[in-house]
């Protein structure tokens, strides 16, 4: 997990990356604390006639959502190194100011959200929470992006990858342990069954060295998370996007906001998501961050999430 302190560095690293004369295809990120660009919602009535009577919030009048802060896009801390900011938030903002609240993030490891949420300390997590069949025993859902992958190859690289055919024979990096290196092993053994080309996997410890392999063509694509490969794409410039699917895959994985099973909130948090939907402020919200390929057409409440086996 990303510090504050790491945070800050990248925030520097991030500000030489944006100096006059890069190309246009990187994308200035506003790190203050004081984001003016956020986009902001109007009340939504509806949404909070859904709230259950009989729900509790942590404070009269406050929307206080957990948020990891450990990694951009999803969450980080801004210059002043106190401040989160960051695509969930954002989200947060929306759902905050459609319920008439003011919104409080508090800072949150990965670990402690689950138990912060079954007591009572924050409303919601939201912090690129997936839907999962274990998770909705204790937990209820507002989805309101997709869990995606995706595979990154060097800016100038022709090749585009749709379907588990079009990785046979490339040379492709992925992370030892992960999900994705899960579904690339599948996806080789497809491939060599039905006589293609078997897939060359490599795995890197150090971003640099990794990232030297697709600038070298001794890699020639990055199978990752889209949301954080997609954001140092729109920073550096060096990268694009050359196929997407789930992190389910094949079953669909989407992300949501998180609150505790029967807390009466979820319906509204769903309502108020769909009005910003229709409104178009849900999807300035992401391309905030560039997160657009992961927009949902519509939120949904505790929709099949991914099973346990």
């Amino acid at each position: 997990m990303l510090t504050r302190r790491d945070s800050l560095a990248f925030l520097v690293a991030s500000s030489a990356a944006l100096i006059p004369g890069r190309t246009a295809a990187q994308q200035a990120i506003d790190f203050s604390p004081e984001q003016p660009g956020r986009v902001r919602a109007g009340r939504d009535e509806d949404a909070i006639k859904l709230v259950a009577k009989d729900a509790r919030f942590v404070k009269d009048g406050v929307f206080t959502v957990a948020n990891n802060a450990g990694r951009f896009p999803f969450g980080g801390y801004a210059s002043d190194a106190r401040t989160v900011i960051g695509a969930e938030p954002d989200i947060a903002q929306l759902v905050a100011d459609a319920l008439g609240r003011r919104l409080e993030i508090i800072p949150t490891s990965w670990a402690d959200w689950p138990l912060g949420v079954s007591s009572g300390k924050f409303d919601a997590v939201i912090s690129n929470v997936t839907v999962t069949e274990q998770r909705k025993e204790k937990f209820d859902f507002s989805t309101y992006r997709k869990d995606l992958l995706g595979f990154y190859v060097r800016k100038d690289n022709p090749v585009f990858i749709r379907e588990p055919r079009d990785v046979a024979g490339l040379k492709v990096i992925v992370s030892s342990g992960t999900n994705q290196e899960q579904i690339l092993l599948r996806w080789n053994e497809q491939n060599v069954k039905v006589g293609l080309k078997p897939i060359e996997i490599q795995y890197y410890d150090d971003d640099v060295v990794l990232y030297l392999a697709l600038a070298s063509g001794r890699a020639d694509a990055y199978l990752g998370p889209n949301a954080l490969l997609s954001f140092k794409a729109a920073q550096e410039g060096k990268t694009r996007l050359a196929g997407n699917f789930s992190g389910g895959w094949p079953a669909l994985a989407e992300i949501a906001v998180t609150t505790r099973k029967g807390a009466g909130l979820a319906d509204a948090i769903t309502h108020a998501i769909n009005t910003q939907i229709r409104n178009g402020n849900y999807a300035r919200a992401l391309a905030r961050w560039n997160l657009s390929t992961e927009a949902v057409d519509e939120s949904r409440t505790n929709p099949p999430g991914l099973p346990k086996a």
